[in-house]
Order: structure tokens, then C-alpha cells, then sequence
């Protein structure tokens, strides 16, 4: 209760009147004029009548002590271990802390932030935002219910945010331990088939077995090596890159008994193939209209070291001038197709004929060169169904069609086969989505038997035209007609040579993105994209396994000839194992040096100074029987001076909340009325005697 004034006049006009009483009370007394106290009694009380005196009575009801709990729901959590404990401690806390009407728990679940690409745990983080709205004194506490790998504690010299005692719940076991690896150095890009090295290192956080590690070394899903490190100490790995575009090279440690989690033993390093200088030799059997189609298509890409033969005096022809007067070169056949065929990424043969300039015996080693992976292309022209076809040597055992001896001289556009419109080598060719296609038509190609291998083009009646075909690890390509110069030309507005001859070479010599059948996911950002290309029906669902092991199925939608696509939101980042029928991929969500993978033990450590300093507890929840052991709960009036060991302490808040004010004025109504007549009468009184 207080007394405050609520005067009718100024503070001025009061204290002038009480200075006019006080002089009239003293020059009465100085005079011994009768009544002068009653008189001066009288004036008091119109004075204070005036200053209107007020009793003020508040009513306040306490405010609640707020308490944050913030649940920590990371990756690093998420284990069945792990989150049993920590829902129990946070039913446990619920039900201790639900016992005292004054504190009031605000609970808050941290998941990784699904805007970042780095899962990290911010517990500090959400701490903030959730008492940005409670006034400092009422925070009684803070509990942490988390493994102590935390990305956001406060270093050395700043504060927490909260001037009251912070506590740890730690999940896990004391006596944790976990196998993890990771790649330290290693090169973004390399050259097809050059040596490179790469440097990884495996770790043992916790408790170390001390045994040596198993780690088991995949490229493009393919497993190249199998080693053994020594946790703790780097490793050097030799390899080299197959093939160019990209190229996941995947490190598998092997796991342990006991260990927190498998989710860390695996480690990816996506590098880009880079191919120096494609070499390809290209021989044109004689000089014809089509023959620089090809060469300058070779010769625009900066990327290819062509060596491009043209036959002009065969051995037929036989005039009689010497060797040493000719200014032709002689055809190197032993150098190319003995000693240095190997070299070669592709060899083109174009409108080639065996007339005797190579002996019998070389086309076994270019067939052999093949089968052992390399690529040939026969761009075939009339007298590749003639008796001097090269079909008519031992190169016909990796040649997917034989000529039936015929040509087909009529005019006829190319067209894709229902093959072709699904095959990565045509699909999608300009002007190729219309009937008849928009381009220009060609006069002429080979009649051939059942082919083997993948018709993708066809000519007049649904002849094949073009071919492509395996030959154990090599591959071969057919284009049976020689008059693609005509769209080189323009010819009826043209046609798409370059994109097709290029696509040609490229999957010859095996470029990824071309493979018929193939499997292959990235991330932008949280988002994983999966894409499927093959030339077959609805290859159906992939499924998706997760870090944590769970896995999911995702229809692929077709969007395209031979393309099925499928995109999801990952609420998880590390590495992820896409997989569709006999294909499997990795791809990894999120940084890859995340901080949430680097370290998953659980630890006391983390968060022991802080509450230290303000005098809370940090303590594990674990029992020892599958249970969980909660502290106990102690409410302190005032601050917290001393920590206690095995009870949190909780700082109960005195703030309080006004609901409203009773207001009593001494002065008014009929006491007031009453106090000034009373001075009044007795003034007259003494004055009348």
C-alpha cells in the first residue's frame, strides 16, 4: 500500500497557500489573536482537501519461472539408443518438472537446418530464439538434452545468453567408441587413364580397438581394391580414372561390433575425367565428296589429335614411275596396326576397301584391338557390298552386319527407328520429331543381313542404316551409307551431322552420358535428383537408403524418350545409396565434410565449462539397465551460489505481473467535508469567546 497525490491545482498554487497560511498562523500568534491554531488547523485541511491524498492498494499475481528444454533431434541422435533415451529423459523431465505450479518448461526440438547444405547441431542457436521473448529474470534454468556434440557453444570470453545455472542430459554410453573415414586430399579433376593419388585416413573416436582396418576401394561401382589402414595414420591410394565425365570413387571401411553408428564409414571423392588429346586415326579408302565431312568435323574439336589417311595409289595401280619420284606418303600399315594401334581411341574406317594395302593378318589385330576395348567405326559406302568389301576379311567377326552384295539407290530421309527415338546416340536430333523428318534426304546405302546389336537409324523400308553394337569389352558403329556430306552441305536445308557423328565417336569411346542403360542421382542442395535412361520399358521405382539405413521407394516419371527422372527432399544429408533393378549409385546430400559426421561419440565435455561457471549440471543419461537416471529437481530463491552434483538447480523468478490498482482518496467525499467543517466550527468557536 503507498500514498501518492492526485492535486487540483498545482504543486505551485499549494505551496503558495501553505506559505500565505504559515505567514497569517504567525502574525496571529505574534498578535495573540484568538483562535489563530483552530485557524491554521482550518487551512491545513483545505490544503490538503486540494492536494487530493490517495491510498493506493496493487494487486499482482506471480510470474512463472520458464525453464527451456531443448531436445536435441540431430543426425547425430539419430540412433535407436539414442532417441530412446532422449524421449524418456524428455517425458521424465516433463513429469518432475509438471510437480511445481510456478515453473513453466518451454520445450524446443532441434532438427539440422533444412536450408543448409552443412548439417551442423545449433543448440545455442535455438536457445536464443526461444527466451527472445522472456525477460531475463525469468529464465530459471536451462537443460540440454543432447550427445555434447554440439557446432554452437560459446567460446572462451563470451557468454551464453542466460544469467542462470545451464544443465546437460548426455545420451549415449560412457565408454562409446566409432569408426568413421574420410578422404583428406585428393584431385577434383584428372586425365583419363594418368596416375593419381589420393590421401584418406581412418579414425577410431572413443575407445580404439587398436586392429587395423579393412577398407574396400570402389570406382564407378566397381571394386578396384582392397586394403588396410592403420586408424589414425594417413594413407596413400593409387589409382586412375576409366573414363571421362564423372567418376565417384567410394571408400568403405568395415565396420565394427558395437560401434554408434555404420552411417560415417563410408567416404565418396567425385572426380571429373578429363580426356587429353583423343586420338583417332581416321582412313579414307579413296577421296571422295563425303570424306572432310568427317575430317573437319575431327579437326574442330581442339580436344583430338586426328591422323587421317587418304588411299590414292592403291597397289593395283601400277604405272611404272618409281617410289622415289612419288610425293605421296607411304601408308605406315606395321606402325598404325601393329606397334601403335593400341594408342588409337577410335579408328574410322570410311568408304575403306581391302584392295591389298593392308595384309590379311592386320584386320585379326584390329579385331582384336576391339574385342580388348577399343572402338571402330565403318562409315560404308558402294563398295562396302562389293567383293572387296572389308566384311570379307577376318574384321567380320566384330562387324554387327554382313552386306547382302545390293545397294539401294533411291532417295530416302533418315529416320530413327522406335530404338532409336529411346537410344542417348539420337534421341532428341534436330528435326528429328516430325514426319518426315526436317531434314534433308540422302540417294544411297548398303543393303545388310539381320543385324546384331541396336538398329537406332533406318533408311528406305526400314532398312538399317546406322548400327551400334559390343564386341566383348569394345564396341563398333555402322553408318551404311556414305552421303551424310549432304547435310555437311546443306543439301534441303541440311541435318545434324555434327551432332550425330559426334555422338557417334563419344559413345564409342564409352562417354557416360551416352550409355544406353544407366543409373545416375545428384544433389542441388537438400533435393536429390535421380535419372534413369534406358532404351527398354518403365524400368519401375528406385529405392533410396538413407545415412540412418532406412530406405524409401520413388516412382520415376517419364519425361522424356527413354528418360525417367524423380526428385525428393532429403530431411537427412551424407551419402546416400540410389538403386534401380541391377543399378546402384551414390550420391552425397549435404557438404561432405559436415560436422555432424566428423564426430559421433557422445561427451560430457562440450558442455562441462559452461556449467561450471554457472553453477549447473552435466550428467549422462544412461543407467546401465536400458534405462534412463534423471536428476532431481531443486528450486533455489534467489542465486544460485553452489552446484550441486547430483540435483539441477532451478532459480525461482520473484517477477510478478500488475492486474490492477485500488485507489481509496482521504480527502474526498463526506470525511474530507466533514474534517474541514469540523476545523471551521472550532475556529468560530474560539474565536466567539
Amino acid at each position: 500500500m503507498t500514498l501518492e497525490f492526485a492535486p487540483f491545482l498545482p504543486w505551485t498554487a499549494l505551496a503558495a497557500l501553505a506559505v500565505l497560511s504559515l505567514a497569517l498562523a504567525v502574525l496571529g500568534l505574534a498578535r495573540s489573536v484568538r483562535g489563530t491554531g483552530f485557524r491554521l488547523l482550518a487551512l491545513a485541511a483545505l490544503i490538503a482537501a486540494l492536494a487530493n491524498p490517495l491510498l493506493l492498494q496493487e494487486d499482482r499475481d506471480p510470474l512463472s519461472t520458464v525453464v527451456p528444454i531443448i531436445v536435441d533431434r540431430s543426425q547425430s541422435q539419430d540412433t535407436p539408443e539414442r532417441t530412446a533415451m532422449t524421449d524418456a529423459a524428455l517425458e521424465g523431465l516433463k513429469d518432475r518438472l509438471g510437480r511445481f505450479a510456478s515453473i513453466e518448461p518451454r520445450i524446443v526440438e532441434v532438427k539440422d537446418p533444412e536450408t543448409s547444405d552443412t548439417p551442423t547441431t545449433r543448440l545455442f542457436e535455438a536457445l536464443s530464439t526461444a527466451i527472445s521473448d522472456v525477460p531475463p529474470a525469468r529464465i530459471g534454468g536451462v537443460v540440454f538434452i543432447t550427445d555434447g556434440q554440439i557446432h554452437d557453444i560459446p567460446s572462451a570470453g563470451q557468454t551464453a545468453g542466460v544469467d542462470a545455472p545451464i544443465h546437460g542430459l548426455i545420451t549415449g554410453k560412457a565408454d562409446e567408441f566409432d569408426r568413421r573415414i574420410e578422404v583428406l586430399r585428393a584431385p577434383r579433376f584428372s586425365i583419363v587413364g594418368e596416375d593419381q593419388q589420393l590421401t584418406f585416413r581412418v579414425f577410431d573416436d572413443g575407445r580404439s580397438p587398436g586392429a587395423s582396418a579393412n577398407v574396400t576401394v570402389t570406382m564407378n561401382g566397381e571394386e578396384i581394391a582392397r586394403l588396410q589402414a592403420t586408424p589414425g595414420q594417413e594413407t596413400p591410394f593409387p589409382f586412375k580414372v576409366p573414363r571421362g565425365g564423372n567418376n565417384v570413387l567410394e571408400f568403405a571401411v568395415e565396420g565394427l561390433p558395437g560401434e554408434v553408428t555404420e552411417a560415417n564409414n563410408r567416404a565418396i571423392h567425385l572426380i571429373e575425367g578429363i580426356r587429353e588429346n583423343l586420338r583417332v586415326l581416321l582412313v579414307s579408302g579413296e577421296p571422295h565428296a563425303g570424306e572432310r565431312a568427317w575430317r573437319n568435323l575431327l579437326k574442330s574439336d581442339a580436344s583430338v589429335d586426328l591422323v587421317h589417311f587418304t588411299i590414292l595409289r592403291p597397289p593395283e595401280k601400277q604405272d611404272g614411275t618409281p617410289i622415289n619420284e612419288l610425293s605421296l606418303i607411304a601408308f605406315p600399315t606395321r606402325e598404325l596396326f601393329v606397334e601403335k594401334i593400341e594408342d588409337f581411341d577410335l579408328i574410322i574406317f570410311d568408304r575403306y576397301q581391302h584392295r591389298g594395302v593392308l595384309p590379311i593378318l592386320y584386320y585379326d589385330y584390329i579385331a582384336e584391338y576391339v574385342r580388348k576395348g577399343g572402338a571402330l567405326l565403318i562409315a560404308a559406302g558402294p563398295e562396302h557390298a562389293g567383293e572387296d568389301s572389308i566384311a570379307m576379311t577376318p574384321l567380320a567377326s566384330v562387324l554387327p552386319a554382313a552386306p547382302t552384295g545390293a545397294m539401294h539407290e533411291a532417295a530416302f530421309y533418315p529416320r530413327l527407328s522406335d530404338l532409336g527415338k529411346r537410344h542417348p546416340v539420337t534421341r532428341g536430333l534436330d528435326g528429328s520429331a516430325i514426319e518426315p523428318p526436317s531434314w534433308g534426304r540422302w540417294f544411297r546405302s548398303v543393303d545388310v543381313d539381320t543385324p546384331n546389336g541396336e538398329t537406332v537409324m533406318t533408311a528406305a523400308d526400314g532398312r538399317p542404316l546406322l548400327v551400334l553394337n559390343r564386341a566383348d569389352e569394345g564396341r563398333v558403329a555402322m553408318l551404311l551409307s556414305d552421303q551424310g556430306w549432304l547435310w555437311a552441305r546443306g543439301f534441303e536445308g541440311g541435318g545434324p551431322h555434327v551432332s550425330l557423328y559426334r555422338r557417334i565417336a563419344h559413345w564409342l569411346m564409352k562417354e557416360p552420358e551416352l550409355e544406353e542403360e544407366a543409373l545416375t542421382a545428384r544433389a542441388a542442395g537438400r533435393t536429390l535428383e535421380i535419372s534413369r535412361q534406358t532404351i527398354g520399358d518403365n524400368p519401375g521405382e528406385a529405392a533410396i537408403r538413407y545415412p540412418s539405413g532406412k530406405t524409401e521407394t520413388v516412382p520415376l516419371t517419364e519425361t522424356g524418350p527413354g528418360l525417367f527422372r524423380a526428385e525428393r527432399k532429403m530431411d537427412e544429408t551424407g551419402l546416400f545409396t540410389v538403386s534401380n533393378g541391377d543399378f546402384s549409385t551414390l550420391v552425397h546430400v549435404g557438404a561432405v565434410d559436415a560436422p555432424e559426421f566428423k564426430a559421433m561419440i557422445s561427451t560430457t565435455e562440450t558442455l562441462a565449462p559452461l556449467a561450471a561457471t554457472s553453477r549447473g549440471l552435466v550428467a549422462r543419461l544412461d543407467n546401465g539397465n536400458d534405462g534412463v537416471r534423471l536428476p532431481d529437481i531443486l528450486p533455489v530463491r534467489g542465486q544460485v551460489r553452489v552446484a550441486d552434483d547430483r540435483r539441477m538447480a532451478i532459480r525461482l523468478t520473484d517477477e510478478t505481473v500488475l492486474k490492477g490498482i485500488d485507489t481509496l482518496p482521504l480527502f474526498a467525499g463526506f470525511a474530507g467535508l466533514a474534517a474541514l467543517l469540523f476545523a471551521i466550527s472550532a475556529m468560530w468557536w474560539r474565536e466567539g469567546r
